[in-house]
Protein backbone atom coordinates (compact mmCIF):
# COMPACT_ATOMS: atom_id res chain seq x y z
CA UNK A 1 0.00 0.00 0.00
CA UNK A 2 1.45 3.34 -1.04
CA UNK A 3 1.97 6.23 1.36
CA UNK A 4 -0.58 8.34 -0.53
CA UNK A 5 -3.27 5.63 -0.21
CA UNK A 6 -2.55 5.28 3.50
CA UNK A 7 -2.96 9.00 4.15
CA UNK A 8 -6.11 9.15 1.98
CA UNK A 9 -7.77 6.38 4.00
CA UNK A 10 -6.66 8.01 7.27
CA UNK A 11 -8.09 11.37 6.17
CA UNK A 12 -11.42 9.87 5.04
CA UNK A 13 -11.83 7.85 8.25
CA UNK A 14 -10.96 10.93 10.33
CA UNK A 15 -13.57 13.03 8.50
CA UNK A 16 -16.25 10.37 9.00
CA UNK A 17 -15.33 10.10 12.68
CA UNK A 18 -15.52 13.88 13.14
CA UNK A 19 -18.89 14.07 11.38
CA UNK A 20 -20.26 11.26 13.55
CA UNK A 21 -19.14 12.86 16.80
CA UNK A 22 -20.31 16.30 15.63
CA UNK A 23 -23.84 14.93 15.28
CA UNK A 24 -23.79 13.95 18.96
CA UNK A 25 -22.24 17.31 19.77
CA UNK A 26 -25.00 19.22 17.97
CA UNK A 27 -27.64 17.36 19.95
CA UNK A 28 -25.78 18.18 23.14
CA UNK A 29 -25.55 21.87 22.17
CA UNK A 30 -29.28 21.99 21.46
CA UNK A 31 -30.04 20.53 24.86
CA UNK A 32 -27.58 22.93 26.52
CA UNK A 33 -29.27 25.90 24.82
CA UNK A 34 -32.70 24.70 25.93
CA UNK A 35 -31.40 24.20 29.45
CA UNK A 36 -29.80 27.64 29.51
CA UNK A 37 -33.02 29.35 28.45
CA UNK A 38 -35.41 27.16 30.45
CA UNK A 39 -33.55 26.71 33.74
CA UNK A 40 -34.44 30.22 35.09
CA UNK A 41 -38.03 29.03 35.41
CA UNK A 42 -37.02 27.13 38.56
CA UNK A 43 -36.50 30.41 40.38
CA UNK A 44 -39.40 32.28 38.78
CA UNK A 45 -42.33 29.87 38.95
CA UNK A 46 -43.23 27.75 42.03
CA UNK A 47 -43.45 24.02 41.34
CA UNK A 48 -47.14 23.87 42.33
CA UNK A 49 -47.80 26.55 39.72
CA UNK A 50 -45.61 24.96 37.03
CA UNK A 51 -47.23 21.54 37.49
CA UNK A 52 -50.68 23.02 38.00
CA UNK A 53 -53.87 22.51 36.02
CA UNK A 54 -54.31 26.05 34.67
CA UNK A 55 -52.47 27.61 31.74
CA UNK A 56 -53.18 31.36 31.73
CA UNK A 57 -49.85 33.17 31.21
CA UNK A 58 -51.62 36.54 31.30
CA UNK A 59 -52.48 35.86 34.96
CA UNK A 60 -49.10 34.24 35.75
CA UNK A 61 -50.58 30.74 35.75
CA UNK A 62 -48.17 28.39 33.99
CA UNK A 63 -49.61 24.95 34.73
CA UNK A 64 -48.30 22.53 32.11
CA UNK A 65 -50.46 19.54 33.06
CA UNK A 66 -53.20 20.36 30.49
CA UNK A 67 -50.52 20.63 27.80
CA UNK A 68 -48.70 17.45 28.84
CA UNK A 69 -51.87 15.38 29.14
CA UNK A 70 -53.22 16.85 25.91
CA UNK A 71 -50.06 15.80 24.07
CA UNK A 72 -50.18 12.29 25.56
CA UNK A 73 -53.89 11.88 24.81
CA UNK A 74 -53.56 12.92 21.16
CA UNK A 75 -50.39 10.85 20.67
CA UNK A 76 -51.72 7.65 22.25
CA UNK A 77 -55.00 7.93 20.36
CA UNK A 78 -53.06 8.37 17.12
CA UNK A 79 -50.94 5.28 17.80
CA UNK A 80 -54.03 3.21 18.68
CA UNK A 81 -55.56 4.22 15.34
CA UNK A 82 -52.38 3.84 13.26
CA UNK A 83 -50.94 0.62 14.68
CA UNK A 84 -53.47 -1.96 13.37
CA UNK A 85 -53.62 -0.34 9.94
CA UNK A 86 -49.85 0.08 9.79
CA UNK A 87 -49.03 -3.51 10.76
CA UNK A 88 -51.72 -4.89 8.45
CA UNK A 89 -50.34 -2.79 5.57
CA UNK A 90 -46.80 -3.98 6.29
CA UNK A 91 -47.98 -7.61 6.32
CA UNK A 92 -49.78 -7.12 3.02
CA UNK A 93 -46.80 -5.43 1.36
CA UNK A 94 -44.26 -8.00 2.55
CA UNK A 95 -46.19 -11.27 2.70
CA UNK A 96 -49.17 -11.09 0.33
CA UNK A 97 -48.68 -8.50 -2.41
CA UNK A 98 -47.03 -9.74 -5.63
CA UNK A 99 -43.58 -8.45 -6.46
CA UNK A 100 -44.71 -5.83 -8.97
CA UNK A 101 -47.25 -4.41 -6.49
CA UNK A 102 -44.63 -4.32 -3.73
CA UNK A 103 -42.31 -2.26 -5.90
CA UNK A 104 -45.09 0.28 -6.42
CA UNK A 105 -46.50 0.38 -2.89
CA UNK A 106 -43.22 0.83 -0.99
CA UNK A 107 -42.23 4.10 -2.73
CA UNK A 108 -45.80 5.39 -2.46
CA UNK A 109 -45.85 4.77 1.29
CA UNK A 110 -42.53 6.58 1.69
CA UNK A 111 -43.80 9.52 -0.36
CA UNK A 112 -46.61 10.01 2.18
CA UNK A 113 -44.00 10.97 4.78
CA UNK A 114 -42.87 13.88 2.56
CA UNK A 115 -46.19 15.73 2.56
CA UNK A 116 -45.74 19.01 4.51
CA UNK A 117 -47.57 19.01 7.83
CA UNK A 118 -49.08 22.44 7.14
CA UNK A 119 -50.74 21.00 4.03
CA UNK A 120 -52.20 18.17 6.10
CA UNK A 121 -53.30 20.69 8.71
CA UNK A 122 -55.11 22.70 6.06
CA UNK A 123 -56.77 19.51 4.84
CA UNK A 124 -57.80 18.73 8.40
CA UNK A 125 -59.31 22.17 8.96
CA UNK A 126 -61.31 22.30 5.74
CA UNK A 127 -62.41 18.68 5.29
CA UNK A 128 -61.69 16.48 8.30
CA UNK A 129 -62.93 18.85 11.04
CA UNK A 130 -66.38 19.43 9.40
CA UNK A 131 -66.68 15.68 8.84
CA UNK A 132 -65.95 14.94 12.51
CA UNK A 133 -68.42 17.63 13.65
CA UNK A 134 -71.26 16.36 11.48
CA UNK A 135 -70.58 12.65 12.03
CA UNK A 136 -70.08 12.70 15.80
CA UNK A 137 -72.51 15.59 16.43
CA UNK A 138 -70.03 17.59 18.50
CA UNK A 139 -70.06 21.40 18.85
CA UNK A 140 -66.79 21.79 16.92
CA UNK A 141 -64.73 19.57 14.70
CA UNK A 142 -61.47 21.00 16.06
CA UNK A 143 -60.96 18.35 18.71
CA UNK A 144 -58.27 16.04 20.08
CA UNK A 145 -59.81 13.21 18.06
CA UNK A 146 -59.37 15.19 14.83
CA UNK A 147 -55.74 15.74 15.73
CA UNK A 148 -55.34 12.04 16.51
CA UNK A 149 -56.75 11.08 13.11
CA UNK A 150 -54.33 13.42 11.38
CA UNK A 151 -51.36 12.25 13.44
CA UNK A 152 -52.29 8.62 12.80
CA UNK A 153 -52.06 9.32 9.07
CA UNK A 154 -48.71 11.05 9.55
CA UNK A 155 -47.30 8.20 11.66
CA UNK A 156 -48.40 5.51 9.20
CA UNK A 157 -45.41 5.75 6.79
CA UNK A 158 -42.96 5.32 9.69
CA UNK A 159 -44.87 2.38 11.18
CA UNK A 160 -45.35 0.65 7.83
CA UNK A 161 -41.74 1.08 6.70
CA UNK A 162 -40.15 -0.10 9.96
CA UNK A 163 -42.62 -2.98 10.44
CA UNK A 164 -42.11 -4.10 6.84
CA UNK A 165 -38.34 -4.15 7.36
CA UNK A 166 -38.86 -6.20 10.53
CA UNK A 167 -41.00 -8.73 8.67
CA UNK A 168 -38.45 -8.87 5.88
CA UNK A 169 -35.72 -9.68 8.43
CA UNK A 170 -37.51 -12.85 9.56
CA UNK A 171 -35.54 -15.79 8.06
CA UNK A 172 -37.24 -17.63 5.20
CA UNK A 173 -36.63 -20.91 7.03
CA UNK A 174 -39.29 -19.91 9.58
CA UNK A 175 -41.91 -19.66 6.84
CA UNK A 176 -40.76 -22.87 5.15
CA UNK A 177 -40.88 -24.80 8.44
CA UNK A 178 -44.41 -23.61 9.24
CA UNK A 179 -45.69 -24.43 5.76
CA UNK A 180 -43.99 -27.84 5.88
CA UNK A 181 -45.89 -28.63 9.10
CA UNK A 182 -49.20 -27.99 7.34
CA UNK A 183 -49.89 -24.38 8.39
CA UNK A 184 -51.76 -22.17 5.98
CA UNK A 185 -50.34 -18.88 4.72
CA UNK A 186 -52.36 -16.85 7.23
CA UNK A 187 -51.42 -19.14 10.11
CA UNK A 188 -47.77 -18.78 9.12
CA UNK A 189 -48.05 -14.99 9.04
CA UNK A 190 -49.92 -14.43 12.31
CA UNK A 191 -48.45 -17.26 14.41
CA UNK A 192 -44.87 -17.38 13.13
CA UNK A 193 -43.75 -14.34 11.12
CA UNK A 194 -45.42 -11.56 13.12
CA UNK A 195 -44.33 -12.94 16.55
CA UNK A 196 -40.78 -13.35 15.22
CA UNK A 197 -40.80 -9.69 14.12
CA UNK A 198 -42.17 -8.49 17.47
CA UNK A 199 -39.10 -6.43 18.36
CA UNK A 200 -39.16 -4.62 15.03
CA UNK A 201 -42.88 -3.91 15.35
CA UNK A 202 -42.21 -2.49 18.81
CA UNK A 203 -39.60 -0.25 17.20
CA UNK A 204 -42.22 0.89 14.69
CA UNK A 205 -44.59 1.77 17.53
CA UNK A 206 -41.98 3.79 19.40
CA UNK A 207 -40.75 5.65 16.33
CA UNK A 208 -44.32 6.37 15.27
CA UNK A 209 -45.01 7.72 18.75
CA UNK A 210 -41.93 9.93 18.53
CA UNK A 211 -43.12 11.20 15.16
CA UNK A 212 -46.57 12.00 16.55
CA UNK A 213 -45.57 13.63 19.84
CA UNK A 214 -43.20 16.04 18.08
CA UNK A 215 -45.65 17.19 15.42
CA UNK A 216 -46.52 20.91 15.58
CA UNK A 217 -48.36 22.55 12.70
CA UNK A 218 -50.99 19.89 12.10
CA UNK A 219 -52.10 19.70 15.74
CA UNK A 220 -51.92 23.49 16.05
CA UNK A 221 -54.45 23.81 13.23
CA UNK A 222 -56.96 21.08 14.10
CA UNK A 223 -57.09 20.47 17.87
CA UNK A 224 -58.81 23.70 18.89
CA UNK A 225 -55.97 24.85 21.21
CA UNK A 226 -57.99 24.91 24.43
CA UNK A 227 -55.72 24.35 27.45
CA UNK A 228 -58.12 22.18 29.43
CA UNK A 229 -57.57 19.10 31.58
CA UNK A 230 -58.58 15.87 29.76
CA UNK A 231 -60.17 14.17 32.77
CA UNK A 232 -62.71 11.92 31.00
CA UNK A 233 -62.90 9.82 27.84
CA UNK A 234 -65.24 12.42 26.42
CA UNK A 235 -62.29 14.83 26.44
CA UNK A 236 -61.07 13.11 23.28
CA UNK A 237 -63.96 14.74 21.42
CA UNK A 238 -63.36 18.21 22.85
CA UNK A 239 -60.71 20.82 21.99
CA UNK A 240 -57.26 20.25 23.48
CA UNK A 241 -53.82 21.83 23.39
CA UNK A 242 -50.46 20.13 23.04
CA UNK A 243 -47.02 21.25 24.16
CA UNK A 244 -45.74 21.68 20.62
CA UNK A 245 -48.76 23.78 19.63
CA UNK A 246 -48.28 25.99 22.68
CA UNK A 247 -44.66 26.72 21.81
CA UNK A 248 -45.49 27.44 18.17
CA UNK A 249 -48.46 29.66 18.99
CA UNK A 250 -46.91 31.75 21.77
CA UNK A 251 -43.15 31.91 21.20
CA UNK A 252 -43.43 34.53 18.47
CA UNK A 253 -45.33 36.98 20.67
CA UNK A 254 -43.69 36.51 24.06
CA UNK A 255 -41.16 39.01 25.43
CA UNK A 256 -37.63 37.64 25.35
CA UNK A 257 -36.28 36.98 28.82
CA UNK A 258 -39.69 37.05 30.50
CA UNK A 259 -41.06 34.33 32.74
CA UNK A 260 -43.42 33.21 29.98
CA UNK A 261 -40.42 32.95 27.63
CA UNK A 262 -38.52 30.73 30.08
CA UNK A 263 -41.58 28.53 30.68
CA UNK A 264 -41.91 27.87 26.95
CA UNK A 265 -38.28 26.76 26.85
CA UNK A 266 -38.91 24.55 29.88
CA UNK A 267 -41.72 22.91 27.90
CA UNK A 268 -39.20 22.43 25.09
CA UNK A 269 -36.86 20.66 27.53
CA UNK A 270 -39.69 18.34 28.57
CA UNK A 271 -40.45 17.55 24.93
CA UNK A 272 -36.76 16.91 24.24
CA UNK A 273 -36.51 14.51 27.18
CA UNK A 274 -39.73 12.66 26.26
CA UNK A 275 -38.61 12.22 22.65
CA UNK A 276 -35.14 11.12 23.78
CA UNK A 277 -36.52 8.39 26.05
CA UNK A 278 -39.00 7.21 23.41
CA UNK A 279 -36.16 6.76 20.92
CA UNK A 280 -33.98 5.23 23.64
CA UNK A 281 -36.71 2.67 24.32
CA UNK A 282 -36.73 1.79 20.62
CA UNK A 283 -32.93 1.45 20.39
CA UNK A 284 -32.60 -2.14 21.77
CA UNK A 285 -35.20 -3.37 19.28
CA UNK A 286 -33.35 -1.62 16.45
CA UNK A 287 -30.07 -3.29 17.40
CA UNK A 288 -31.77 -6.68 17.73
CA UNK A 289 -33.40 -6.31 14.33
CA UNK A 290 -30.04 -5.42 12.73
CA UNK A 291 -28.37 -8.38 14.44
CA UNK A 292 -31.01 -10.79 13.17
CA UNK A 293 -30.79 -9.25 9.70
CA UNK A 294 -27.04 -9.74 9.70
CA UNK A 295 -27.35 -13.40 10.75
CA UNK A 296 -29.94 -14.24 8.15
Amino acid sequence: MSQRTHWSEFFISAVIRVIGFSTIGFVGLIFFFLLQQGAPVLGEVPLNNFFGAQWYPTYNLYGILPLLLGSMMVTLAAIVLALPLGVATAVFVREIAPGWAREILKPLIEVLAGIPSVVLGFFGMTLLAPFVRETLHVPTGLTAFTGALLLAYMALPTIVSVAEDALDAVPKSYRDAALAMGATQWQTIWRVVVPAARSGILTAIMLGMGRAIGETMAVLMVTGNAARMPTTLNSLFLPARTMTATIAAEMGEVAQGSTHYHVLFAIGILLFVLTFFINLAAAPAIFEKRRRGGLR
